[in-house]
């Protein structure tokens, strides 16, 4: 049973087990969107039908093991969503809640709108699975989707410029307590509805609404890459000065995720810049673009699997006794990796026919980030039932306590 009413004891950082269920669902989804035949924006139950109702095969055993893994995870996200909504609520009316605006880890408000992102891409992803025909209605959504991360993009843009102007108007930045990237989870909120408004520019055929979609997109990736230099600056001039904080330290792999944002970010801006706009980017030039965002994510997961490793991180806060809410952070990395690595080989090598698909290349390169899935997932289901669940024991006392 999940753990109710934690009060003061909350912590906004546990949306990122909500986030990181949905990131998850979403890159097993990537499987068949990448990997078979469509002609709408996404893989759709209109494609994926025709083969679970078909003869038996490898491919329907295939598809059905990914729905279920996808439909699992997104249940799993919406669940976690709907108490991490609830228990926010009632943690607005501590005076833990007022103490946290008051401070310089205000910021990790930041990851509420960040969830929020993923649940509007949750929401279309499986409603591209499940809805036959939404396709043929898709671009009267379009507009309501822009809606929907622009209401989330004017959030985040407040819990930030509250931040920042309390910062700057009262020097309330302790460099000594933030001594680490967590800051970082800013610009991986801004990231995420940058990546969610450029949906449209990849798949809408009105050139108008491609138009909008860029340009809302460009906003918040360009505010994301800003702000990205500057906690990247501090940071690490926190860390190297006051050494870095272990509670904290998965947070030396938030590069990855917002790098990937970042990155798909580009991949649909330039999609919709061709077909639209009639601005193409060669196929060489994405792949120049890909691998030197993926080098990045290799640096700074090395950098940080180095560090955590020395710091014990793994063995003290999954396996050991230690519980923080901030260890969820290590899901989103081991989320981001996969999915951008699959934007690797079906746009980068796929996409420049270094190899074609369904073959032992395919196969070997797909291996490693299918690898990092499981791992992650593993982790994932090992968090929520430390973080979130009752424990066993106390199950058990509590019906003999309510017979008493």
């Amino acid at each position: 049973m999940i753990r109710k009413n934690l009060g003061e004891k909350y912590s906004p950082m546990y949306h990122l087990g909500a986030l990181g269920s949905g990131g998850l669902s979403i890159s097993f989804f990537l499987y068949l969107n990448f990997m078979l035949p469509h002609e709408s924006g996404i893989i759709s139950f209109d494609q994926l039908w025709p083969i679970l109702t078909g003869e038996p095969s490898m491919k329907a055993f295939w598809v059905s093991a990914c729905l279920f893994v996808v439909f699992a995870l997104a249940i799993m996200h919406f669940s976690l969503m709907y108490w991490n909504t609830r228990e926010f609520a009632a943690f607005k009316k501590t005076e833990a809640y007022a103490t946290l605006r008051n401070s310089s880890a205000e910021i990790s408000l930041m990851v509420v709108p960040l969830t929020m992102a993923m649940t509007v891409n949750m929401l279309f992803v499986t409603g591209s699975l499940l809805v036959p025909g939404l396709w043929e209605v898709i671009e009267y959504l379009f507009p309501f989707a822009m809606l929907a991360f622009l209401a989330i993009g004017v959030y985040a843009m407040r819990i930030l410029g509250d931040y920042f102007v309390r910062m700057l108007l009262h020097k309330g930045y302790s460099f000594e307590q933030n001594n680490s990237l967590a800051p970082m989870v800013s610009i991986f909120a801004l990231s995420m509805i940058a990546v969610g408004l450029a949906a449209p520019a990849a798949m809408s055929h009105v050139r108008e609404v491609v138009a909008l979609a860029i340009a809302l997109s460009a906003f918040f990736a360009t505010s994301a890459a800003l702000l990205m230099i500057v906690m990247l600056v501090i940071g690490f001039h926190s860390m190297l000065t006051h050494g870095i904080r272990v509670e904290a330290a998965p947070s030396l792999w938030l590069m990855i995720p917002i790098t990937t944002l970042l990155g798909i970010t580009f991949m649909r801006t330039s999609h919709g810049m061709g077909e639209a706009l009639g601005g193409h980017i060669s196929s060489a030039e994405t792949y120049a673009v890909l691998i030197a965002i993926f080098s990045v994510q290799l640096i700074f997961g090395m950098i940080g699997y180095v560090v955590m490793k020395r710091l014990n991180y793994f063995q003290d806060f999954i396996h050991g006794d230690k519980t923080q809410a901030t260890t969820y952070a290590l899901v989103c990395p081991g989320v981001a990796f996969p999915v951008f690595g699959l934007f690797v080989v079906r746009f980068g090598l796929l996409g420049n026919m270094m190899f074609s698909m369904w073959t032992l290349p395919h196969y070997l390169f797909l291996l490693p980030f299918f690898l990092v899935q499981l791992l992650t997932l593993r982790t994932l289901i090992k968090l929520v039932t430390r973080l979130q669940l009752e424990p066993a024991s106390q199950q058990m006392r509590t019906p003999s306590m309510q017979g008493a």
